[in-house]
């Protein structure tokens, strides 16, 4: 059994394919048949599966696992979601403009006048591209896209996101924003 310090999603297997052990998994990687490169995947129950075969298959991979020998052993892994530990992986491969939504989360998400719009809780991708998950104190998440126009800097080593929060869709009116400043209402007089 395998604990992970900083775990990173790689994958989520679904249904059982066929009936010598193979299931249909949902790879987060850019290039889905690299899911074996990785080495070890882990599930946070601490188990540990080795890919023993992998092949492409329409929006997803075809993976036999070391020890899922039937139909009934991969219908039992249905749901399961794999990870790698962080330091597996190597930044050396990210191009400027990517990250690992593993280091986003935990990142401050600021305007250009220090007002904070809360805490990276969680980086997800729907189908239209990847959303952040941002959550400040007393307040309920909101959902911002992860583009250049709404996040305007990303300083992984500050912690912190600047954004623009009119193309973030968390003010409506650029007027909005006058009455901000470091995180509190500006008094009226």
């Amino acid at each position: 059994m395998t604990k992970l310090e900083n775990p990173v999603l790689m994958a989520t297997i679904g249904g059982a394919q066929g009936i010598r052990g193979e299931v249909r998994v949902k790879a987060y990687t850019a290039d889905p048949t690299a899911l074996g490169d990785y080495g070890h995947l882990h599930s946070m129950d601490g188990r540990s599966f080795e890919i023993l075969e992998l092949r492409e298959a329409k929006n997803i991979v075809v993976v036999r696992f070391r020890g899922i020998n039937d139909r009934n052993a991969a219908e039992a892994l249905n749901g399961l979601e794999l990870y790698v530990e962080r330091d597996n992986l190597s930044d050396e491969e990210l191009e400027d403009d990517e990250f690992f939504y593993a280091d986003l989360e935990g990142l401050e998400a600021f305007d250009d006048q220090g007002v904070s719009y809360g805490t990276v809780t969680g980086v997800f991708d729907f189908g239209a591209g990847d959303l952040l998950e941002l959550k400040g104190p007393g307040k309920r998440p909101v959902l911002i896209p992860f583009s250049e126009a709404s996040v305007l800097e990303i300083d992984l080593e500050a912690g912190k996101l600047l954004i623009d929060p009119l193309a973030a869709g968390l003010v409506d009116d650029p007027d909005d924003l006058k009455g901000l400043t470091a995180g509190k209402p500006k008094k009226k007089k």
